[in-house]
């Protein structure tokens, strides 16, 4: 994008100071090469970052309090101030919700929620003074969850009632968007897939041009949406979901009960109970 060709109601990008986290995942990576393309000025955090990023990524633990003190101070003082945070950083696994909530179940709220909530506080000042956005990358899951992912639903439904209540807060000065993908090949889906609860079939994967198309025009829209789909689907899933959400549940169910007798968890020990359940063998 040039300022030549720059669409009706968006920002130019031209120096746009942008910090990403989870800068050095698909998503984050993806859109921060995007934006420093465009002439934005991008730092990231990420907890690995690979060294071969196309814009500076600071290392930073979004689950450690001292971790991100130290890493934003740095990714501020690179970029002089604040325009745009992006929320990305986030992680998914396999957690059924009939199961007590162990050590997966946590790492999903203390990075997903946690972790956007402690990031965002430590930009607030920076925001409140450049009158910035904040941009939430939630998740389609945030208003229609999918069964055997529960902790990742959840995380990202409180992400986006913490965003709910930033938005109430900080609005005077600060614009909060969410932005709602759905799956996106990625190895955020590595472990669900190992312990063979994979969504494929629940769930149709999107293109990640898409997704950082919808990003990027949040990011520079002068002015901000409150909710962003990334897809025709996903807009009238969207729809659905929180207008008709027992439609929603029947039709979800009904894809379940089809996998679940067509052998789709056979052997996935976290989904005995679904299958047998639904007239399978455990």
């Amino acid at each position: 994008m040039t300022s030549l060709s720059l669409p009706r109601g968006l920002h130019s990008p031209r120096g746009r100071r942008v910090l990403v986290t989870g800068a050095s995942g698909t998503i984050g990576r993806a859109l921060g090469e995007r934006l420093v393309r465009a002439g934005a000025r991008v730092v990231g955090l990420d907890l690995r970052p690979t060294g071969d990023e196309p814009f500076p990524v600071i290392g930073c633990d979004v689950t450690d309090d001292a971790s991100v003190a130290s890493a934003v101070a740095e990714a501020l003082e690179l970029l002089g101030g604040l325009d745009v945070l992006v929320n990305n950083a986030g992680t998914g696994g396999p957690a059924p919700a009939e199961y007590a909530p162990g050590d997966e179940v946590r790492r999903q709220l203390e990075l997903n929620l946690l972790g956007t909530w402690r990031v965002t506080a430590a930009c607030v000042g920076a925001l409140v003074a450049a009158r910035g956005r904040v941009v939430m990358v939630a998740s389609r899951m945030a208003v229609m969850q999918l069964p055997l992912a529960a902790a990742y639903g959840a995380s990202k439904r409180a992400m986006v009632a913490y965003a709910d209540a930033l938005r109430l807060e900080l609005g005077t000065h600060v614009s909060v968007s969410c932005v709602y993908p759905s799956a996106v090949r990625s190895p955020i889906h590595d472990s669900t897939r190992a312990a063979g609860l994979s969504l494929e079939g629940m769930s149709v994967y999107e293109p990640l041009e898409g997704v950082v198309d919808a990003l990027e025009r949040t990011v520079l829209a002068v002015r901000a949406r409150r909710d962003v789909t990334t897809t025709r689907k996903g807009a009238v899933e969207f729809f659905l979901a929180r207008h008709l959400p027992s439609l929603t549940d029947r039709i979800v169910a009904r894809t379940l009960a089809a996998r679940a007798a067509g052998g789709a968890f056979a052997g996935a020990a976290l989904a005995a109970g679904v299958v047998e359940r639904h007239g399978g063998r455990p």
